[in-house]
């Protein structure tokens, strides 16, 4: 052990990354202990690390070059012993130094104070805030004004944070390059149309309400009298853009951005209330770097009282002709009944899609408009790699036959689709090498189907929905 080169070791702890292989490898030798103490740069704490303050001190030492640390307490007990609170994240500011990444995630004892030391840590970029239930927009001023090389910021289900002079001040002198609000029920869209100036820095943005389906938050309406909001700005380097069930209107909300983006390669429109085929076709004309884009959407009332999915194939019309470097597209229809309400894409408007651009990985789910001439366009696509279909009942046997014929599939997860048997899995495992098989939910295709149809196969009877998926 004593003749192996420095390097080679280094080398040998950098390619393992479970932490019980780490472990173990550390006592082998001193050396490979003094060598993983130095090269590890991350690390997970959770509910039973305690006291914790006095392990903190411990692991920094053990760990002198520790840049990403998570603390996570989610599932806590009184019996797991003491969390993280203000004092253990003071003690942790002063022996960390080399802190850029923070995750805190249902830190239930930190509050404003505590998160006022995280200005301790000089070189802290990104910093995740998860279910901090005492936190105010106090505490997120301090931040944004103790922590001068911050670039992502992450705030999901924290209820008190809700004044944004904190976003006011980073837009104004910070360098925030990503932004994700979740489920923070105090700040609305309208609060983040004061980021000012910090939309022509962002390259991420994520929000989005808590609720489900098309249950919008009361406190999100899509016009506010007397409100003052401002759309003067830009935001030419945003690339990649989430929006999850906001309320929105023409020319109003944070759908601007959709307007105004020029480098986006990302989009989510997650049952965004009040989207048009415009505000799709104006993007496409902006964006042609776009390669991802996926759309939920669920029944909504459009013009003429007629009850649907709001967008159309002039959508996916003008995603073929404009964005011809698209290669994910994610496509879930909710609540849409095989007759009623009505899904406002066509099979004809899919196919041009598919057809029409370097789809590698394709989703659709509930698209009761989708069947085997469908499943025809899918074979004939050349760059097709992953394929999911979940709900897609018209999709038979006759339609597994064509995906056999499929080049480059090596991917394939069937959910809840009855119209086809085993005899329409087993064609296309036995054409097509499979890297992966998923098949969940799937009342005519059994287990015996599958085994050893893929190098990795899952299979159940049964499957979650789309609740227990995170979906809705």
């Amino acid at each position: 052990m004593d003749d192996i080169p420095e390097s080679l070791l280094a080398e040998i702890v950098k390619r393992l990354t479970s932490p019980c292989d780490l472990k173990s490898l550390s006592l082998v030798s001193k050396r490979l202990y003094a060598v993983e103490g130095e090269l590890r740069d991350a690390i997970f704490i959770g509910c039973g690390v305690s006291p914790v303050t006095v392990a903190l001190v411990s692991l920094c030492s053990r760990f002198p070059n520790l840049c990403k640390v998570e603390f996570n307490y989610s599932g806590w007990t009184h019996n797991h012993g003491m969390q993280l609170n203000n004092h253990g994240l003071q003690v942790f500011s002063s022996c960390c130094p080399s802190l850029t990444d923070l995750t805190l995630s249902f830190c239930s004892y930190i509050d404003d104070s505590g998160l006022g030391f995280l200005a301790c840590f000089k070189k802290l970029m990104s910093v995740r805030l998860n279910t901090l239930p005492a936190i105010t927009s106090f505490g997120l001023l301090s931040v944004a004004v103790g922590c001068k090389n911050l670039s992502a910021l992450h705030l999901i289900a924290c209820k008190k944070v809700g004044i944004v002079e904190w976003l006011e001040y980073i837009g104004r002198v910070g360098s925030l390059e990503e932004l994700v609000v979740k489920h923070c029920e105090m700040i609305s869209q309208f609060d983040l149309l004061k980021f000012g100036s910090g939309w022509m820095k962002l390259r991420k943005f994520e929000f989005q309400i808590k609720g489900l389906l098309n249950v919008f938050d009361p406190r999100d309406p899509s016009c506010m009298a007397h409100y003052q909001y401002r759309y003067d700005f830009s935001c030419d380097c945003l690339e990649d853009l989430t929006l999850a069930r906001i309320t929105t209107e023409k020319e109003i909300g944070l759908c601007c951005l959709l307007r105004k983006c020029k480098a986006l390669k990302n989009l989510s429109l997650h049952y965004v209330h009040g989207l048009h085929d415009n505000d799709i076709v104006t993007l496409s004309q902006n964006c042609n770097n776009l390669t991802s884009v996926s759309l939920w959407l669920t029944p909504q009332f459009n013009e003429g009282s007629v009850f649907r999915t709001s967008l159309t194939d002039d959508t996916l019309k003008a995603l073929a002709l404009r964005c011809r470097m698209l290669q994910s597209f994610e496509l879930i229809f909710w609540a849409c009944d095989r007759s009623w309400p009505e899904i406002g894409f066509t099979q004809e408007g899919l196919v041009m899609l598919i057809q029409s651009c370097p789809i590698r990985d394709l989703v659709l789910s509930g698209a009761h408009i989708f069947d085997d001439e469908g499943m025809k366009a899918v074979s004939s696509a050349q760059f097709l790699e992953s394929l999911e279909l979940m709900d897609c009942v018209k999709v038979t046997n006759a339609g597994m036959r064509l995906l056999s014929r499929c080049p480059c599939l090596i991917n394939l997860t069937l959910r809840q689709c009855d119209g086809f048997t085993d005899a329409g899995v087993t064609e296309v495992a036995r054409a097509r090498n499979l890297e992966s098989l998923i098949v969940e939910g799937c009342s005519r295709v059994s287990l015996n189907a599958v085994q050893g149809a893929a190098k990795s196969v899952h299979y159940k009877e049964d499957y979650p929905g789309l609740f227990n998926l995170g979906r809705v």
